[in-house]
């Protein structure tokens, strides 16, 4: 072999072993935290958008990206736990919703967090502003103008002579805190009577229907990771109590509730994987702004109006973008 040959196979050899480390480091996947408020089930819809956006944007589930899912099952003690355990993996960003991001706040400065659910960011001081949300948490917020007044609105459709109104909300989340006071302003200017339902665990939810004594026509329930979790108790004792329900989100009509106004949830999700794609190539939470919902759905259950004996005007579920039957 010529001197001329040897030299050249040593360079091939050598820009060879130059790439070795540049392509085990592109077979390593990053790796998100899946920190899901709820359970797989209830989240199913949800997860699934957020793991097609992902998809699309190129992070393949188990190739380009790895993505650890854990689950607090509706109960908020489990939240700091979780979020420590992905500060042990080293997990590269962290996805999960309102309830929880306190906790991956208090566990974490260093590693992005996006939630793609947060009632009102700002007022629950998860984010500095809207535009600017400064430090390590940004998303999407599901604030919208009077939307709880919007509800009640749609209530009264079917409820002409409405008169006195329950609101049942996880009090131990800031977020629904705020909402009952914005539930509360929304029934003042109808007139209507209220009924706070107060719980903090699933164990409190059938104790405090007891508290009703049959005065309330309607539920208004503040949508958290508790309340998802307990929904199918909850619509069982509010059909026991005769009682029509509004949620925040259609997966409630899923176990039984009656009607659902709220932003589009898989949306949100899908706009969650923008975030993460967007800090998984370098971007930081601070520099991207909070982001509000673009899509509002109402969902009408006619299986539980038929069971309640409640007529639906035709108007209604002609605005509705969906109707179970």
């Amino acid at each position: 072999m010529s001197e001329l040959m040897k030299r050249r196979e040593f360079i091939t050899l050598l820009g060879g072993a130059a790439t070795w480390p540049l392509a085990a480091n592109a077979q390593q996947p990053m790796t998100i935290g899946f920190l899901g408020a709820s359970t797989p089930l209830a989240w199913s819809r949800w997860s699934a958008a957020f793991v097609q956006r992902l998809r699309e944007l190129g992070w393949v589930e188990g190739r380009t990206v790895a993505i650890e899912y854990r689950w607090a099952e509706g109960r908020s003690e489990r939240y700091a736990e979780i979020a420590a355990e992905f500060v042990r993996l080293k997990v590269d960003v962290i996805l999960t919703v309102g309830g929880a991001v306190v906790a991956a706040q208090q566990a974490t400065s260093v590693i992005p967090i996006v939630f793609a659910i947060a009632i009102d960011p700002v007022e629950t001081g998860l984010v500095a502003s809207l535009g600017r949300p400064g430090g390590n948490v940004t998303g999407l917020s599901m604030q919208a103008t009077d939307i709880a007044g919007k509800r009640l609105e749609l209530l009264r459709e079917v409820l002409p002579g409405l008169q006195r109104l329950a609101i049942l909300a996880n009090v131990g989340y800031l977020a629904s805190v705020v909402e009952i006071g914005k539930v509360q302003a929304a029934a003042r200017k109808l007139a209507y009577e209220v009924d706070i339902l107060e719980i903090r665990r699933g164990e409190d939810i059938a104790p405090v229907f007891g508290t009703l004594k049959g005065a309330a026509q309607a539920l208004y329930v503040c949508g958290d990771a508790l309340t998802t979790a307990n929904s199918a108790r909850i619509n069982t004792l509010a059909m026991s109590a005769r009682l029509p329900t509004i949620y925040p989100d259609r997966l409630f009509l899923e176990a039984g509730g009656f009607m659902a106004y709220g932003a589009n949830n898989s949306d949100l999700f899908r706009r969650a994987a923008d975030y993460v794609d967007k800090i998984l190539r370098g971007a930081k939470p601070a520099d991207l702004p909070v982001e509000q919902p673009t899509r509002f759905d109402l969902a009408i259950n006619l299986i539980t109006a038929k069971a309640l004996g409640l007529e639906v005007p035709s108007s209604l579920l002609a605005r509705a973008d969906e109707v179970i039957e």
